[in-house]
C-alpha cells in the first residue's frame, strides 16, 4: 500500500511540473492572401548565457497554427526564449520571393508554465507579431 501511494504521490507532483498542452501556441496568417500559413516550420530555442538551446520545432497545420509548441513533459521556466518562423520555405512554395526567410522573436517568459500565444501577421516584404491571448 505504502508503494502504491509512493508512486500515485510521484506522478501526481510529475504532472504538476509538466508543462500544460498549450503553453506556447503559434498563428500564422499570410497578409497578402488573408489565409493561414500552412507548413511553416517554427522553431522554439531557451537562451543560456550567451548561447540558444534548441527546444524544440513543429510545423503549421492547414489552419496556420501549432496549438501546444512546447514539449508537455517538461516545465517551462521563466527565462529569455525565441520563436523562430522558418517562412523562407513557405514562401518558395508559394512561388513567391521573400525577403525574410527566417522571423525570430524573442521574449521572456516570466512565470512557471506561463500560457502565451504569439502570432504572426506575414506578407512577403513584411511582417508584425505581438502577444496574444
Amino acid at each position: 500500500m505504502k508503494k502504491l501511494i509512493v508512486v500515485a504521490l510521484s506522478l501526481c507532483s510529475w504532472s504538476a511540473l509538466a508543462a500544460p498542452e498549450g503553453t506556447i501556441s503559434v498563428h500564422i496568417l499570410n497578409q497578402q492572401t488573408g489565409l493561414p500559413s500552412s507548413g511553416v516550420k517554427v522553431v522554439l530555442d531557451k537562451q543560456e548565457g550567451v548561447n540558444w538551446k534548441h527546444i524544440t520545432d513543429g510545423k503549421t497545420d492547414a489552419g496556420g497554427r501549432i496549438k501546444s509548441l512546447y514539449p508537455s513533459d517538461s516545465d517551462m521556466t521563466p527565462g529569455i526564449y525565441r520563436v523562430t518562423f522558418q517562412t523562407g520555405d513557405y514562401f518558395k512554395s508559394q512561388k513567391m520571393d521573400t525577403f525574410f526567410p527566417g522571423i525570430p522573436v524573442t521574449f521572456n517568459v516570466s512565470k512557471n508554465n506561463e500560457k502565451l500565444h504569439i502570432p504572426l501577421l506575414l506578407s512577403q516584404y513584411g511582417y508584425s507579431t505581438y502577444r496574444g491571448s
